[in-house]
């Protein structure tokens, strides 16, 4: 049983930074796919930033050069990396994994290719 821990969130003011962990444990993908969504109110849980078993990474484009994903295999852990942080950052943000063939064939930002999902943490930005 794969469980997800996320850890990190909090509330910043517009600009600042916060850094996300996600602890995984019980793991027996060879290859996989590990992410971060996002779901503020109202609105559909999207795809964040993913990044596979040999470190490739994907971003949705509203947080390219600012946010980084990032793995420590020896820690199991996966990180996200936030900074100059916007009012429109704020939401629940959870951590995903899934295999490698089914979330490249579903969409590696699509939520219908992982099949583990944490509990998620909440990221607030005030303007």
């Amino acid at each position: 049983q794969v469980q997800l821990v996320e850890s990190g969130g909090g509330s910043v003011q517009s600009g600042g930074s916060l850094r996300l962990s996600c602890a995984a444990s019980g793991y027996t993908y060879s290859s996989y796919y590990m992410a971060w969504f996002r779901q503020a109110p109202g609105k559909e849980r999207a795809g964040v930033a993913a990044i596979d078993s040999i470190g490739s990474t994907a971003y949705t484009d509203s947080v390219k050069g600012r946010f980084t994903i990032s793995q420590d295999n020896a820690k199991n852990t996966l990180y996200l990396q936030m900074n100059s942080l916007k009012p429109e950052d704020t939401a629940m943000y959870y951590c995903a994994a899934g295999g490698m063939t089914i979330v490249q064939d579903l969409g590696v930002l699509s939520v219908l290719g992982y099949t583990d999902w944490g509990q998620g943490t909440h990221v607030t930005v005030s303007s």
